[in-house]
């Protein structure tokens, strides 16, 4: 059987002849098949281009995020390392306080944690400082809720000891540390002669001798609970300091006060007088702590 086989006739614009080519089916078809192949592999070549450009594309994005998250991570273990540096610091001085204040007596039940120094937890500077830079966030995770618990207990801690140093600062501003009156003691805190009886009595304050008039300031803080008469004391006030103290002052001649009355350390309250039971204008100074006299001397400071 003849191989079918094409004729291509090429025309001259001249004289020329006519020149024939002739083709075989097979060459055709075999060129179409080439030109298909390359065809396909183009394509393909530009898929792949296209497919690895966009790969290149997400790696670089991915390398730029994975930057900026090692950063990120960088950053997180610098702050835990200077957050557990400062809780041990604070630590340190949070027992350093403790001490000085005695809060760490355990018959106080106020300590938050051990004391001694066998039983003493690893401090946050060993816990929190010492960070592997291959951590996963998980890790950091976990040393954040511990860091997070431990300024938990410290805050409590702190509140303690602010409640305690704020108590401290009530107590010594309602503590009548200052003289009432300036003048001469004449007679001392215990026993005595009385001036009338010539009996031995327990004297139970300080009688400090003054000019008729001098002024009277309130040693310390604290809430008039009393101003009037009382007896062979005369004109008496009565001032409550707080934490079971309370001062009385007679013989006045004046009360500048009433009952009610906030009075702060050194308000003026009242004038030396010589009313009650009195040889001479003096006041009649007492200190009484849940109501038992004390010597006024133990809590003045000044000279």
């Amino acid at each position: 059987m003849a191989k079918k086989s094409y004729t291509l006739m090429v025309v001259s614009d001249h004289n020329s002849p006519v020149k024939r080519f002739h083709i075989q089916r097979s060459f055709l078809i075999q060129l179409g098949v080439g030109v298909m192949l390359v065809g396909g592999v183009a394509l393909g070549a530009t898929a792949h281009y296209f497919q690895v450009a966009k790969d290149a594309a997400e790696n670089r994005i991915l390398r730029e995020e994975n930057l900026t998250l090692r950063g990120q991570l960088k950053s997180v273990r610098e702050r835990i390392e200077h957050i557990g540096s400062t809780l041990d610091r604070v630590e340190r001085f949070d027992q350093k306080l403790r001490a000085m204040t005695l809060l760490s007596d355990p018959q106080r039940n106020l300590a938050m944690g051990p004391t001694e120094p066998g039983n003493t937890a690893p401090t946050t500077d060993t816990q929190f400082t010492q960070l592997s830079h291959s951590e996963v966030p998980g890790v950091l995770l976990g040393k954040l809720d511990k860091l997070s618990a431990e300024a938990t207990r410290q805050e409590q801690s702190l509140q303690e000891l602010q409640a305690y140093f704020q108590d401290q600062k009530s107590l010594l501003a309602s503590t009548p540390s200052v003289w009432p009156a300036r003048g001469w003691v004449t007679s001392d805190f215990g026993q005595r002669l009385d001036p009338y009886t010539a009996e031995r009595v327990t004297h139970a304050g300080l009688d400090i001798a003054a000019p008729h008039g001098k002024e009277i300031h309130a040693p310390s803080d604290g809430t008039v609970v009393f101003a009037g008469l009382e007896g062979g004391y005369g004109n008496v006030i009565v001032i409550d300091h707080g934490y079971g103290i309370k001062t009385r002052y007679g013989h006045l001649a004046k009360m500048l006060v009433k009952a009610g009355d906030k009075v702060k350390r050194g308000s003026l309250i009242a004038a030396v007088g010589n009313t009650g039971r009195s040889t001479g204008p003096h006041l009649h100074y007492e200190v009484r702590v849940n109501g038992i006299p004390q010597n006024p001397r133990k809590f003045i400071l000044e000279e």
